[in-house]
């Protein structure tokens, strides 16, 4: 294998890592966002407030980002209303449909993972903050949000993992992300495992990156269920 072709294009890996980087932080920010008023609303007790929400949570769930992605990116240009409305200029671009769909596939995930930890509140932190006279808007914020991130930072690592990888696929709507470096370099010089295995290293140190931080996160947040002796700092008995 000669890695001197990968040293000689490393500034189109570097082109494809920025791209991804966007794409990735930009989609799970604006999915974030989304998602957690569409969360809150999921666990209504009303019918025609949750069935919207589920029909969208079960489209984007159910149907493989590949497909979604061409839908948007082909898809909306055959309709003439499209092309011919204010949001076509944006539509046309192939970054901004696969950050739009990037953003509503994230968003759907991350609606049952963060409706999932609300569900799993303790019945006894909501009946605390009704006793102390909260509101329903002031018991999400402080108690039930609060309480449901902690527990789905672990699921939603794990979603921030998948809209990594799930990020290649922006190379086949021609956006130069860290597979379509890969692409590129192996159309050039026919070269697979150097131009691939590369890509997959770069993906790899993202996620180890990710993981690192997600981990001290997660440390930080459950730092009041540790075990004494775990806790980084000792507590000195009081001096008399």
């Amino acid at each position: 294998m000669d890695f001197a072709i990968i040293a000689s294009n490393i500034d189109i890996y570097l082109e494809g890592l920025k791209n991804t980087l966007i794409l990735v932080s930009i989609s799970l920010i604006f999915g974030l966002v989304m998602a957690i008023p569409l969360a809150v609303l999921r666990t209504s007790g009303n019918l025609y407030v949750q069935a919207p929400i589920r029909a969208f949570v079960y489209f984007f769930r159910g149907t493989p980002l590949l497909v979604q992605m061409f839908l948007v990116y082909y898809g909306f240009g055959q309709f003439e209303a499209m092309r011919e409305s204010v949001l076509w200029p944006l539509f046309r671009e192939a970054y901004f449909c696969a950050l739009f769909t990037f953003a509503l596939n994230t968003c759907a995930y991350t609606t049952e993972i963060i409706r999932g930890s609300i569900v799993a509140t303790p019945h006894g932190e909501i009946e605390a903050a009704r006793a102390a006279g909260m509101s329903t808007f002031l018991m999400l914020r402080r108690i039930v949000l609060p309480s449901a991130f902690r527990r789905a930072l672990p699921a939603y690592s794990n979603e921030i993992i998948f809209m990594l990888h799930g990020s290649s696929l922006a190379s086949v709507i021609t956006i130069i992300d860290i597979t379509g470096a890969a692409r590129i370099v192996n159309s050039r010089y026919y070269s697979p495992w150097e131009a691939f295995l590369t890509a997959a290293v770069f993906y790899m140190a993202i996620t180890f990156t990710i993981v690192f931080f997600v981990r001290k996160l997660e440390k930080l947040w459950q730092r009041h269920l540790m075990p004494l002796e775990q806790l980084d700092t000792k507590i000195e008995a009081p001096s008399i």
